[in-house]
């Protein structure tokens, strides 16, 4: 059985809370108008403070509901996949590691006809336990489906959601309500859910209301406009938590700790030692029964637009001010809005085509019963991205992302210069590329970080090779990783918003990827096919070559 991960969960906001205010948690550390000249000392501090708090408590949990607060968490789409795989799973893990306040309410909304009852079976089958605690896992699992209900509704009805209003009223039973409705729903009936919870079930007594929003945010500039000015009709921009569950994974969150606090890192990151950088996600399997939905979106808006233009602007910010919220939400966009336009030259497409391995045929992305024969929409991508700053000027950013490909992963790779009159060049003959060092960070599966450098093999001539220096998560912390969607919903209950993106961000993305996409179906650009579990079109590599990079997933590492 897996251990349970060690959190520190925060203090519950008290009554006095208005809705757009954010919150003080003593527990989890959020450094405000700090020199980053000190962060360094306060990053330890930090630490070795968690640390002694781990030794000494064991656990954290929420103060006693002394100011009689509750808060009511609707999930509006209940009866959906994602809510059943990831969102009560998720409220699950926080209130066994007691990061839920002490009064909650989770409800279920949807248009599908259920009982509490049958709401409970359903998502009693996805729950887990993380057990080093005392309490039993079934007994906990019965206390959480207690606290769990169900009311069916139309998602644009306001007489269904004030009749929600008044379900909620009754397990909230007097107390200052604080509202969290999630949108777990096709994004076409995003506005009517958004206005009928504001209007007929929002907090009326104190409290805050909030609404966490799934992509896609639209699918270009105008689109994605258009539905911010829509929310912004029901809600103020605090109330609106859009939602990128790559920006909880555990290496994304790291790294600014990785680089803002640690002294060899920081005075590299610039042009002047960085050759390139390349953040490459893949997939193993094929759309699998999303063949509707993805046609309509592709892999450039479903995976490049958002996680990993996400993950590009926290690498290549600035140092903020501090590690509020808006300070690093300020520099990620500075980032975006300093991005050269992509040229549709740097952009490679690709769709995956069927192919038989062994007894073994692997469908064809147009064999989806879902997808048109004739449909263009790429399920593979690969573009040369740029930042004109005087910190990257010139450093390629190359994005590759692809389904039906030989394996799943998710990482950043950091490749730099080659060190200039190296001693030991003719060691590695006219190849230079394999004596770069590389630093590595791995996002899923297995998560890690590493640095290749080159090393002289133990003996008594003079053979050098690659190795790594490398931290394995798995090996070096025994506690286990939390579930982003567990640090996102945590941090959308306690008004924390450095890791949603905020309306500006959505706005620069998209200026980005927008005419390029517009000119890709403009012109009906025909996919390379490449085979189901093969590397990818051949195409990436020549993009790659014209930059003078090397993609550094093809070799094998050493630690794999």
């Amino acid at each position: 059985m897996a251990t349970l991960y060690s959190t520190h969960c925060r203090s519950f906001p008290s009554s006095s809370m208005s809705s757009n205010q954010s919150v003080s948690f003593p527990n989890r550390f959020f450094v405000n108008n700090v020199s980053f000249k000190s962060q360094t000392h306060l990053l330890q501090q930090i630490s070795v403070h968690t640390q002694q708090q781990d030794e000494s408590q064991g656990e954290a949990s929420f103060e006693k509901d002394v100011n009689g607060c509750t808060v009511s968490i609707t999930v509006v789409g209940a009866s959906g996949d994602l809510a059943k795989k990831k969102i009560f799973p998720a409220l699950f893990a926080l209130y066994y590691e007691g990061c839920l306040p002490e009064h909650f309410t989770i409800c279920g909304y949807a248009r599908s006809k259920m009982t509490d009852a049958e709401l409970r079976n359903m998502v009693s089958k996805t729950l887990t336990c993380r057990i080093d605690k005392k309490e039993n896992c079934s007994e906990k699992m019965d206390q959480f489906l207690k606290r769990c209900f169900y009311h069916s509704g139309q998602y644009d009805s306001p007489e269904n959601f004030a009749a929600l209003d008044k379900k909620l009223k009754e397990h909230e039973d007097g107390r200052t309500s604080n509202r969290l409705f999630y949108l777990s729903i096709p994004p076409n009936i995003f506005i009517d859910a958004v206005k009928c919870a504001s209007l007929s079930a929002s907090s009326g007594n104190g409290g805050w209301t909030r609404v966490i929003v799934e992509k896609p945010f639209g699918r270009d500039s105008e689109s994605s406009a258009a539905l911010t000015r829509s929310f912004k009709q029901y809600l103020t921009e605090d109330q609106i938590f859009r939602i990128d569950h790559y920006l909880g994974k555990e290496l994304v969150e790291n790294l600014s700790v990785l680089r803002f606090s640690n002294l060899i890192f920081e005075p590299l990151w610039s042009r002047q030692y960085i050759r390139n950088v390349q953040l490459i996600f893949s997939e193993d399997f094929g759309t699998e029964g999303r063949g509707g939905y993805f046609d309509n979106y592709g892999i450039i808006r479903d995976i490049m637009q958002n996680h990993l233009l996400q993950i590009l602007a926290l690498f290549a910010m600035e140092t903020p001010v501090s590690l509020d919220a808006e300070d690093i939400r300020n520099e990620k966009v500075k980032v975006l809005r300093s991005m050269r336009p992509i040229k549709l030259e740097d952009v490679v497409l690709g769709q995956y085509k069927n192919h038989t391995r062994g007894d073994v045929v692997y469908p064809a992305y147009v064999d989806d019963k879902t997808v048109p024969k004739d449909s263009l929409t790429p399920t593979f991508a690969a573009a040369a991205l740029f930042i004109d700053n005087a910190r990257w000027d010139g450093v390629p950013f190359l994005m590759k992302a692809g389904k039906a490909l030989h394996n799943k992963r998710a990482e950043i790779r950091v490749q730099f210069r080659h060190v200039p009159g190296n001693l030991y060049k003719r060691n590695f003959g006219a190849d230079l590329d394999q004596a770069t060092n590389e630093l590595v960070i791995r996002v899923q599966p297995d998560e890690a970080i590493y640095l290749k450098i080159n090393n002289k093999v133990p003996g008594l001539g003079m053979k050098l090779d690659r190795s790594n220096l490398n931290l394995h998560y798995a090996a070096r912390y025994s506690k286990e990783i939390p579930d982003a969607y567990e640090r996102l919903l945590l941090d959308a209950i306690e008004g924390e918003r450095r890791l949603f993106i905020r309306s500006d961000e959505l706005d620069a993305a998209w200026s980005l990827f927008t005419p390029v996409l517009n000119e890709i179906e403009e012109k009906k650009i025909t996919p390379e096919y490449y085979p189901y579990g093969s590397r990818g079109p051949v195409c990436a590599h020549y993009l790659a070559a014209r930059y003078n990079v090397r993609w550094g997933d093809l070799g094998l590492d050493v630690e794999q």
